[in-house]
């Protein structure tokens, strides 16, 4: 079955040709890279997932972690690739030089971690959950936790994570109960559990190092009282050795898919030993945690695309393999059969899938970029990146997540009873890509956030900034004449898109809040089908211009790409007139009207 995950071709042509990520050389933070440097991480990226990866996606599927009582056992080719991802810079590729970083461009980072995930999500996520936590510590820990646990961190000797969630808590972090009492020694006493913890235990590395969220004793009550504590399963005693740190593994969780990294349960201080080290300030714990927020649910988006892409690229083999019936116009039965993609109903799903993995892909890009330029633009700029990083991170997280839900869907529909069937992959990327809804903030909550934080942000101006940088999109493509009908469907989105928000804005001033939230998905499903209808009118544009120099080798992709552009606003975007039907008859309040007793069994 298929050999391929991704396009290189599509990847280069969305960071060079529609977002010209070589712009970013013109700072100075980025002055050590180049076209050719960054061409080179994207071929070792392809390299490492290609020869070590992929070859092992369905073997980690089929031998999942094992809990065996202590710890959780898992696949043999965890420790070399968080050795490989250790030695080649992987972990500390986005630090700047000064904590022994490479000062990598976020946007070439994603692009990267984009091949990873369509290689073998599961193994992918071990060396970037590690990136995370270690970025908490250089941002706010002490120079004695850099040393201690950074240092071995980012070598891929330990495996960093972050553990939020509890069994009573959920995505509620203000219900979080374990709690930290001071000592005079300089270290607090944890004591509670931790539940679902991606890679929380395993014996793929020497030590797992957590970047927990507690409440220290007295603390105010809600996320106010959160405070944020390195708290490792095995400390670092006065002679330099490791020791057991009263953090247990309490077991693991069976999944559906992702199932080659393991979800564990911990119990922390059941002996009344488990020391956790302030990082910070008290009670600033969710507030450190969202410095990473943007940049985790950005790669939550980036994870499922590459699901996705991996599916779409077995789907696409099979099409072209699989020989089955004859054009619909052909009566006579003797005539050989024609591979299954001639049929226009493949190519509609076909096109679907691609319409979802390159409009999230374009996405992430973007949001890469947005994040690099936050790094090194100045005033005036600076504010609008990250005010419009903002607004997008809910979009960039979500319209992947819940479309690769129907992309790898599709997926399995091109092969039919193959497809769902194990002996070929497609099954397996659809398992895989069910989390992406779920985990880093539900699309329930991502949608309550564009709706009840961002669009209102600062009277509006995040979103101001948004319709702004979409609007220049459409005037780029109305002066071009095979796009100037697209640039008017878009605008008409747009208009749609104001009518909407304001009439929800009008319910949220009348103090009817439960109501105005009530439909937050729908608006953030309205929200995304526009947002990625402006990325494929950027390349449809990028497309256009390539066209009149290209060599006959690339003239297939670009008009490939433009024919999709089409699909999608014929397709996709008409969507958005059912969700503005409901949306402007969110008054009604016809979900909160509801009665838990009205659901009988």
């Amino acid at each position: 079955m298929a050999q391929k995950f991704y396009s290189e071709q599509n990847l280069k042509f969305t960071l060079y040709d529609v977002h010209g990520i070589e712009s970013l050389l013109e700072y100075d933070y980025f002055r050590d890279y180049s076209r050719e440097s960054f061409d080179m991480i994207l071929d070792t990226a392809k390299k490492i997932a290609t020869d070590f990866m992929f070859p092992i996606t369905s073997e980690m599927d089929k031998n999942p972690p094992e809990y065996t009582g202590d710890t959780i056992k898992v696949h043999a080719a965890v420790r070399p690739f968080m050795k490989t991802s250790g030695d080649g810079g992987w972990i500390n590729a986005l630090f700047p030089y000064e904590e022994g970083g490479q000062q990598m461009p976020v946007s070439i980072y994603n692009a990267c971690q984009f091949i990873f995930a369509a290689a073998n999500y599961s193994i992918s996520v071990y060396p970037s959950l590690t990136h995370g936590a270690v970025d908490l510590i250089y941002s706010y820990g002490s120079e004695e936790i850099k040393e201690k646990y950074a240092t071995n961190m980012v070598a891929g000797k330990w495996q960093g994570t972050m553990a939020l969630t509890e069994p009573e808590a959920g995505s509620s972090l203000s219900d979080v109960k374990t709690t930290a009492v001071p000592t005079e020694h300089g270290y607090y006493l944890i004591n509670g559990q931790k539940t679902f913890i991606s890679a929380g235990d395993h014996d793929g590395v020497d030590n797992i190092v957590h970047l927990m969220l507690a409440r220290i004793k007295g603390a105010p009550a809600g996320v106010k009282g959160l405070s944020l504590f390195v708290v490792p399963k095995m400390r670092i005693n006065d002679k330099g050795k490791l020791e057991f740190n009263d953090v247990s593994c309490a077991g693991c969780y069976h999944k559906m898919g992702y199932r080659g990294a393991p979800i564990a349960q911990l119990a922390m201080g059941e002996n009344d030993d488990c020391r956790g080290y302030l990082v910070g300030e008290a009670n600033r714990g969710l507030a450190y945690m969202f410095q990473m927020m943007n940049g985790a649910r950005i790669h939550v988006g980036a994870g499922a695309a590459g699901i996705s892409s991996a599916a779409y690229h077995a789907a696409l083999e099979y099409c072209r393999e699989r020989l089955q019936g004859r054009r619909i116009t052909e009566k006579d039965p003797t005539k050989p059969q024609i591979p299954i993609i001639e049929h226009a109903d493949v190519k509609r799903m076909l096109a679907a899938q691609r319409g979802i993995i390159e409009g999230s892909l374009s996405l992430i890009v973007y949001a890469g970029k947005l994040l690099d330029l936050t790094l090194v633009a100045q005033g005036e700029e600076k504010e609008r990146c990250e005010l419009l990083l903002d607004f997008l991170t809910p979009i960039v997280k979500s319209y992947p997540s819940e479309m690769g839900l129907f992309s790898t869907s599709l997926a399995i529909q091109c092969l039919g009873g193959y497809g769902y069937s194990d002996e070929f992959p497609v099954e397996q990327y659809m398992r895989d890509v069910r989390i992406h809804p779920i985990h880093e903030g539900t699309t329930g909550i991502q949608a309550m956030d564009l709706l009840g934080r961002k669009v209102v942000m600062k009277s509006g101006r995040a979103m101001s900034i948004y319709l702004e940088e979409v609007g220049k999109t459409v005037g780029a493509a109305k002066g071009i004449a095979e796009l100037a009908p697209y640039a008017d469907k878009l605008k008409r989105a747009l208009d749609l898109l104001g009518e909407v928000t304001a009439s929800l804005v009008g319910i949220a001033m009348k103090g009817e809040t439960d109501r105005f939230l009530a439909d937050a998905t729908l608006y953030l499903e309205l929200s995304e089908i526009i947002c990625v209808a402006w990325q494929w009118l950027a390349q449809g544009i990028a497309a256009g211009t390539a066209l009149g120099a290209a060599s006959e080798s690339d003239r297939d992709f670009l008009e490939g790409k433009i024919y999709v552009m089409r699909y999608f606003f014929e397709y996709d975007l008409p969507r958005i007139e059912g969700l503005r039907a409901r949306l402007m008859n969110a008054a009604d309040g016809l979900t909160v009207s509801m009665r838990p007793e009205h659901f009988t069994d």
